[in-house]
């Protein structure tokens, strides 16, 4: 079977984005952290958020994430400040993704937590307990979750939370969106150093709370927006914040160097409001950005800047390697039958290392 698309030559439009997956994994753990009775409101559909939403409504014994590495991260950390016995697991791809940096941290401050297949990796038997905290290190280099799963509990130990970071921090805003929805919940936390985060014993209290709709889906909107030669054209999303933490919301500054403005209908920072994005030509030679604050948008910049004719270098996309396929290589293969084609390397730095992509037509 064959389909023919035909692109548009004109867009005015309001797009319902969906709920930001980020935030409502966060606002759910730290929801029922809090007692769980007022539940978010506008919460995500996508696979992360619903077994969280199903793990709370059930609590089974046996806990099957499937393949959703966020919320393998934040059960991990949730599950062992709660009292009873769980086994939480996924599939074969989340039994072959890393997990040691997190339980290693976890049984530091006292978690039990024990390995039922290869060390370091999923399935994961967790008897919940109160924990006493304290001070503990973790690696900054590699997935942000770890961060965020240890800094939800922070509030309900009782010495509170001292976690400090080494090496190079990457995707620092989606810590800070963690630290942001913790005090939106009364957590006293704060970063304390500049590689130091400090949060002191303090019960979270439960609120309402709307979840804002999603900047990454917003990016491919952005995507459409930029081949499209109408000046006229124009797309609104409701339900996204001028001063939102979503580490995806540099998207607006990323399309900006292609000719894409946005606009807030509230300039109030922290109020949901509406965004119209409007198309404003321009071509740049050449493109260069590091993705280690915003990797999910990078596959959108690689699939668009070709078809712009931008050649470009992305760094920062080591992450991309361990999500629930290696990102790199997908995105190799599929632009490859395009006619596109990928080199990358990594570049070992000092704290870690950052792939970088560049890519070539024939």
């Amino acid at each position: 079977m064959q389909y023919k698309i035909t692109p548009p030559s004109h867009i005015e439009d309001t797009i319902q984005l969906p709920a930001s997956k980020s935030i409502s994994n966060r606002a759910l753990i730290i929801h029922a952290l809090a007692g769980g009775n007022i539940m978010p409101e506008n919460l995500s559909t996508c696979d992360d958020t619903a077994v969280i939403t199903r793990a709370f409504k059930d609590n089974p014994y046996v806990i099957d994430i499937m393949a959703a590495g966020t919320a393998m991260r934040f059960m991990t950390a949730y599950l062992s400040v709660t009292e009873g016995e769980h086994v939480l697991t996924g599939t074969e791809r989340m039994k072959q993704r890393p997990i040691k940096i997190l339980v290693d941290a976890l049984r530091f401050l006292g978690a039990d937590i024990q390995y039922m297949g290869e060390e370091g990796f999923p399935p994961l038997l967790i008897k919940g307990k109160k924990l006493k905290g304290g001070s503990v290190e973790v690696a900054g280099d590699v997935s942000s979750q770890y961060v965020s799963a240890l800094l939800m509990i922070g509030p309900t130990l009782e010495k509170g939370l001292e976690l400090k970071l080494l090496g190079n921090v990457i995707s620092r805003p989606y810590i800070d969106l963690t630290l942001n929805l913790m005090h939106e919940y009364g957590a006293d936390a704060e970063w304390t150093d500049v590689d130091t985060i400090t949060i002191r014993p303090k019960r979270y209290e439960e609120r309402s709370y709307t979840i804002e709709n999603d900047w990454t889906a917003a990016g491919y909107w952005y995507a459409i927006l930029t081949l499209l030669d109408d000046r006229k054209s124009c797309i609104r999303f409701p339900g996204l914040k001028n001063g939102s933490r979503q580490g995806d919301s540099a998207v607006k500054y990323i399309f900006s160097l292609l000719g894409v403005k946005t606009n807030f209908a509230d300039k109030e920072m922290e109020e949901l409001t509406d965004v119209t994005i409007v198309r404003k030509p321009r071509m740049l030679p050449r493109l260069e950005y590091d993705f280690k604050n915003q990797p999910d948008l990078a596959q959108t910049m690689i699939a668009l800047c070709p078809i712009m004719n931008i050649p470009f270098k992305f760094m920062g996309l080591s992450s991309l390697k361990l999500k629930e396929t290696d990102r790199i290589e997908a995105m190799k293969t599929e632009m490859a039958k395009l006619a596109m084609y990928c080199t990358t390397r990594t570049i070992r730095k000092l704290h870690g290392m950052a792939n970088v992509a560049k890519w070539q037509t024939r």
